[in-house]
């Protein structure tokens, strides 16, 4: 779903706190909430049918709220590279977002901590809906917090 796929990343070395994470920014379409439910198994009709949500008196079709998950680590291994793991990752609802509407995540390090084989960064995060503008608008998804480990896989079947 990337618009483009980064050639270069962050060094990890050079991480500190306030360093502030490359943005993402993604217009949800309806193919891609079809997509969506297609695997994830999510058939809700709030989320593709058209005449549904009319029916509902809704704008248009919900984005589901997963996305906003998905975009967000999406921001995070595009700005730290295939190297980067994302150990823990949440994040609270806030508003209703409508396919069409275009999203932006942003995030800030708020920690670095551990060696070098074992790095660990933390970043606080948003997802927003860009208003017309071209500024920030609602929060679709705040906060936002994740824990990246960097070098080093986690979880079942990892190498360590």
């Amino acid at each position: 779903m990337s618009d483009t796929f980064p050639t270069t990343f962050v060094d990890h070395a050079s991480l500190a706190v306030g360093d502030v994470v490359a943005p993402l920014e993604r217009t949800i379409g309806l193919t891609d909430m079809v997509a969506y439910a297609g695997a994830t198994w999510d058939w809700h009709k709030l989320h593709y049918d058209t005449a549904y949500v009319a029916e509902k008196g809704l704008p248009g079709p919900i984005v589901d709220g997963q996305v906003y998950g998905a975009l967000l680590v999406e921001m995070l291994q595009d700005w730290l590279g295939p190297q980067s793991f994302v150990h823990e990752l949440e994040f609270t609802f806030r508003n209703l977002v409508f396919v069409g509407e275009r999203l932006r995540c942003t995030g800030t390090v708020t920690e670095v901590s551990g060696e070098e084989q074992d790095r660990r960064v933390t970043v606080e995060m948003k997802v927003v809906v860009v208003a017309e503008d071209g500024t920030d608008g609602r929060a679709a998804a705040a906060p936002a917090k994740a824990v990246v480990l960097l070098g080093t896989p986690d979880g079942p079947g990892a190498s360590q």
